[in-house]
C-alpha cells in the first residue's frame, strides 16, 4: 500500500464505525481517480444539528482528497418515511414540507462542504420516471423474510406492531439510488447499515462494481445518553446563536468531550493526542472544552464570534463563581415530573417544592447562570448547570 493510500485511508476511516469491506477502499483508492462518495438525507426536518454534521464532516475529508461528493437529498423517499430506528411507522411528508426543507439543507451543508465539489441531487429525478411498473419490479428483488432480518422490522414484528408494505420499499429504493449514481462509496450512520448494503446487493445485480459501505457512529446529545435528537431537547442546531452553542458544548461531561472531538474537529490526529495527553497530566478539561466550543462556533458563524461567546461565557458564570467539582446527577423523570420546582427538589438543592417556588421569587435560581423568573417551567433533558443561592450547585441530566 503507497503512502498516499496510506495517509488518505487514515483520514478517512478516523472517527469510523465499520468500513464493508476495508480492502476494496484500498484498492479504490489505490487507482488515483475521482471515487463517487454517496450519503443520502431525507429532509424531515428545517435544521441540521451536530449528529447531523459527523456524516458531513466526513464527506469534507473526500472533497479534500480530491473526490466528487453527491449530496442525495431524499425527496422522493422523504414522502416514504424512513422506518430506521423506529418502533411505529413514521409519517410520511408532504411534498410542499419535503421541498422547504430541502432548501434549508442545500444552504446549511455548504458551511460545511465545498459547493463547486459538490453534486446535489434530488433521487424524484428517477423515481418518479421509475413507474408503477418499475416500482414492482423493484419490489420482487428482495423477500419479506429477508426484510424482517433489519433489526427495527424484526422487533416490530415480533412485538405485534404494524409493519406497512410501504416502509418495505424504502430499503430497496436507497439502494437502487445507488444504482442510478454508480456510487463506488456510500456512507451512512451505523442504523442505516441494512439500507447501506442493499446498495451492494442491487448494484452486483446490475452488473455495478458493488459501493464499499462506511459507517459512522451516531453522536450522543448533551444527556450523553440518547443520540443527539431535536425531538429529546439534547441537541446542538448548526444555526444556533454563538452563544446559546458554547453553553451546550460547555456543558458535557468531559468523557464525551472526547467523543465530540473525534467527530466534530477538524484538529490534525496529533493534534488531538497532545490535547488528551495534557489532560491527563493535569491541565483543565474546561479548557479543551472550550476550544471545541470555539472551533464549532467558527464553523457555523466566524471566529470573532466565537471570541465573543467565550467571553459572555466567561463573564456570566466566573461573576457567579459556578465550581468546577459540582455534583453530577442524573435524574429519572416521567414528563410530568420536570417542572423545575421537583427537579430542585428530586436533586436535593431544596427541601420541598415550597422552598423552590420561594427561592425563584427571590431571584435566587439560575439554569446555566441565567436567572430563572418562572418556577413553573418544564426543565430540558440537559445537562444543565441549576444553581440555587450562591453556594448550592448540581449539573444536572434529566432521561
Amino acid at each position: 500500500m503507497s503512502k498516499g493510500v496510506k495517509d488518505a485511508l487514515e483520514l478517512i476511516t478516523r472517527g469510523v464505525d465499520e468500513v464493508l469491506l476495508e480492502q476494496e477502499l484500498k484498492d479504490k483508492l489505490a487507482e488515483g481517480r475521482p471515487l463517487v462518495v454517496k450519503a443520502g438525507f431525507d429532509p424531515t426536518a428545517p435544521d441540521l444539528h451536530l449528529g447531523h454534521t459527523v456524516l458531513i464532516n466526513k464527506l469534507r475529508v473526500f472533497q479534500e482528497l480530491g473526490h466528487t461528493v453527491v449530496f442525495l437529498i431524499g425527496d422522493f423517499t422523504g414522502m416514504i418515511g424512513d422506518p430506521t430506528g423506529k418502533n411505529v411507522t413514521r409519517k410520511p411528508l408532504s411534498r410542499e414540507d419535503v421541498l422547504a426543507n430541502a432548501e434549508t439543507y442545500k444552504e446549511q451543508v455548504f458551511k460545511i462542504l465545498d459547493p463547486s465539489k459538490t453534486q446535489v441531487r434530488f433521487n424524484s429525478e428517477w423515481m418518479n420516471t421509475l413507474g408503477a411498473a418499475g416500482m414492482i419490479k423493484l419490489a420482487a428483488r428482495q423477500t419479506v423474510a429477508r426484510m424482517l432480518e433489519r433489526d427495527d422490522f424484526k422487533k416490530r414484528y415480533q412485538g405485534g406492531q404494524p409493519i406497512a408494505i410501504h416502509e418495505f420499499i424504502y430499503p430497496l429504493v436507497q439502494g437502487w439510488d445507488s444504482v442510478e449514481l454508480k456510487a463506488d462509496i456510500e456512507m451512512g450512520g451505523t442504523d442505516q447499515k441494512f439500507n447501506l448494503l442493499m446498495g451492494r446487493e442491487l448494484q452486483k445485480e446490475e452488473g455495478q462494481r458493488p459501493q464499499t459501505v462506511i459507517t459512522v457512529p451516531l453522536l450522543e446529545g448533551l444527556d450523553g445518553v440518547q443520540k443527539m435528537s431535536k425531538s429529546l431537547g439534547n441537541y446542538v442546531g448548526i444555526t444556533d446563536a454563538p452563544n446559546d452553542m458554547f453553553g451546550k458544548i460547555m456543558s458535557i461531561s468531559d468523557e464525551l468531550m472526547w467523543k465530540y472531538f473525534d467527530l466534530l474537529s477538524f484538529r490534525p490526529t496529533e493534534e488531538l493526542t497532545a490535547l488528551k495527553a495534557a489532560v491527563e497530566a493535569g491541565a483543565n478539561p474546561r479548557d479543551a472544552k472550550v476550544a471545541l466550543a470555539k472551533e464549532i462556533i467558527a464553523r457555523f458563524h466566524d471566529q470573532a464570534a466565537a471570541d465573543a461567546a467565550e467571553q459572555d461565557f466567561v463573564q456570566r458564570f466566573q461573576k457567579n463563581a459556578i465550581p468546577d467539582d459540582m455534583p453530577e446527577l442524573t435524574l429519572t423523570l416521567p414528563a410530568d415530573q420536570r417542572g423545575l420546582a421537583n427537579v430542585l427538589k428530586e436533586a436535593g438543592l431544596v427541601a420541598s417544592t415550597s422552598e423552590a417556588m420561594r427561592m425563584v421569587k427571590q431571584n435566587a435560581v439560575r439554569i446555566d447562570g441565567e436567572k430563572v423568573t418562572d418556577a413553573r417551567i418544564d426543565c430540558a433533558a440537559g445537562p444543565a448547570v441549576y444553581q440555587v443561592g450562591k453556594r448550592k450547585f448540581a449539573r444536572i441530566t434529566l432521561v
